[in-house]
């Protein structure tokens, strides 16, 4: 009787963690800071990743130039937008630094309706990693 109530406080302890380790890497920060070099890869391994593991909590935080790519005017739009359209409808929020819009001269209206905006792109992964958030930076 004993063996198998240590057996089943094994087992739910194993859940337990099993759960935790899950929900620790089913959140998912993305660090772009250059939109030439890290948005359409960046955006493209989001959608691979949503297509492996459909309930990742994924924020993507950008800051410096890469923010670019969130951007009407952005020289790739025609590219990065309809993926960004497509991956905001999954869940995906897209995170613009305020202090880089200042720095830069850019206001809000610049950007396409899925960007949101942080007072500062580090402060934000900082915050997200200290919740948990895995970190990645194609």
């Amino acid at each position: 009787m004993i063996k198998r109530i240590l057996a089943m406080m094994t087992a739910v302890v194993l859940l337990g963690a099993s759960a935790q380790t899950l929900a620790a890497q089913s959140r998912v920060v993305y660090h772009i800071n250059d939109s030439a070099g890290q948005a359409l890869a960046g955006l493209r391994n989001i959608r691979n990743q949503l297509d492996v593991a459909p309930d990742t909590k994924v924020i993507v935080v950008t800051h410096a130039n890469g923010i670019d790519f969130l951007m009407t005017t952005y020289k790739d739009a025609d590219k990065v937008g309809p993926l960004v359209s497509a991956l905001a409808s999954r869940g995906v929020e897209f995170e613009v630094c305020e202090i880089t819009l200042k720095n830069r001269g850019i206001g809000k209206d610049d950007f396409m309706l899925e960007a949101n905006f942080v007072p500062s792109g580090v402060v934000r992964i900082t915050e997200l990693q200290h919740e948990g958030y895995a970190y990645l930076k194609p």
